[in-house]
């Protein structure tokens, strides 16, 4: 039966492995329930509402990927996304919420057809290796870099943009006890180490005054405010194209991204560099960001924190089932789930991102048109904020250093069309 829903090989994977690893994707991402309503609310949606979509719109879809895609990937709206639909979307072009969820929605049916016709792993498949090992360390570090914000470890500086926040007290110090004390429990090898060390974390935080729980049991508030509530009028206008064209590339090449990323560090990449059931998983993100849509809330995408449950073990749809119904419960448990302060996920993020930075020995750096370009790539993901905009630098500077070096044989035609889409990005 779990073989049948899930993927699942009783010679290859534990349930127990699987269901801590969902249970950490979960932990690590609940955040997003407190985030995205905070975030979407300034555009004038309902907040209330905004939580119950958010909790829902992600259990939905990721169980449809755990039984359809059979991939450990969780989804929720992504972050970045709900920020430009909030505060350049609504807030500076003067759109209302109700148009700017009219373009997600109009976003998703694109991706479907896209992703029906094989586009979207054509893309993938384009990609390089080297880019592949470079993404998967690029996340790791881009991952890490929010784990330490999260943490208040590092902070806004005006005179060098970041610097070290304060260690010695509040959520900087909680921040690096969770490192330090995950850090053992993955050194001593226990079994769910970095589950253990988000509940240790949010525990130490309570005599610390930075874990506050606020009750167990609460029912959701309906989501009638935001449900269904497109504006067809103005869909025919330049604004429009753009605010789509936007949301449909950096959704596109962040999950890109994250399902290369994730999946090389799971080791589910081929010899060729080929991710299996990556077809499915593109259909269910559509699916995800179209029902999102219409549910009442920004892109749905798959999450980079999925990274977290995979360094815990997690393999099969069994690990994202059992996120989904994570999600599913913190409908009726929100005050507990929200309790868990990012201090306590920060260290689980730190520490993934160490996992997912050993793919970077497979970079061949004797190379340097294969080490350049995956060198961009990995640096320009934490520095521009942004999985795609790596992606796209990486691959720009692969193909212009090989080019003009002369190594033609490097450079396929689905390269260059891409290439010369993302150079068409930066001119728009």
């Amino acid at each position: 039966m779990l073989e049948k829903l899930f993927g699942f090989d009783p010679a290859k994977h534990s349930v127990r492995t699987e269901i801590l690893a969902g249970l950490t994707t979960f932990l690590t991402m609940a955040y997003i329930l407190a985030v995205n309503p905070n975030i979407l609310s300034a555009s004038g949606m309902d907040k209330g509402a905004l939580f119950t979509t958010t909790a829902v719109a992600s259990g939905v879809t990721t169980l449809l990927m755990a039984l359809y895609a059979k991939l450990p990937f969780a989804l929720a709206p992504g972050m970045g996304l709900n920020a430009f639909f909030a505060f350049s979307v609504c807030l500076t072009m003067g759109y209302s919420w109700q148009f700017a969820l009219t373009a997600v929605f109009i976003e998703g049916i694109i991706f479907i057809i896209l992703t029906l016709s094989n586009l979207r792993e054509k893309i993938v498949d384009a990609l390089p290796l080297t880019l592949k090992y470079a993404i998967s360390s690029g996340i790791g570090l881009f991952i890490a870099f929010i784990g330490l914000q999260n943490a208040g470890i590092v902070v806004k500086n005006d005179a060098t943009i970041i610097g070290l926040g304060t260690i010695t007290s509040g959520t900087g110090l909680l921040g690096v006890i969770g490192v330090v004390l995950t850090s053992v429990l993955l050194v001593l090898k226990v079994r769910g180490a970095l589950l253990l060390g988000i509940l240790g974390t949010t525990i130490i935080g309570i005599p610390m005054g930075i874990t506050h729980f606020n009750g167990i049991v609460g029912m959701p508030p309906s989501i009638e405010p935001i449900f269904a509530k497109m504006q067809w009028t103005d869909i025919f206008t330049k604004d429009m194209a753009v605010i789509v064209f936007t949301f449909l590339f950096v959704d596109m090449f962040d999950t890109i991204g994250t399902l290369v990323g994730v999946s090389t560090k799971a080791g589910m990449v081929d010899k060729r560099g080929r991710i299996p059931h990556l077809k499915k998983a593109f259909l269910v993100d559509a699916i995800g960001t179209t029902g999102g849509a219409v549910l009442g809330t920004s892109t749905i995408t798959t999450f980079v924190e999925s990274a977290s449950g995979v360094g815990e073990g997690g393999r099969t749809g069994l690990t994202s089932f059992t996120t989904a119904i994570c999600f599913l419960i913190a409908l009726f448990l929100a005050p507990f789930f929200l309790s868990v302060p990012g201090a306590a996920t920060a260290p689980v993020l730190i520490l993934v991102g160490l996992m997912m930075m050993s793919q970077v020995n497979k970079i061949n750096f004797a190379d340097y048109s294969d080490a350049i370009p995956a060198f961009i790539c990995i640096l320009m993901m934490p520095m521009a904020y942004s999985i795609s905009e790596g992606i796209v630098l990486g691959l720009l500077s692969y193909v212009c250093i090989n080019v003009l070096s002369g190594k033609f044989n490097k450079i396929t035609i689905s390269m260059v069309v891409l290439a010369l889409i993302f150079c068409l990005k930066y001119v728009m």
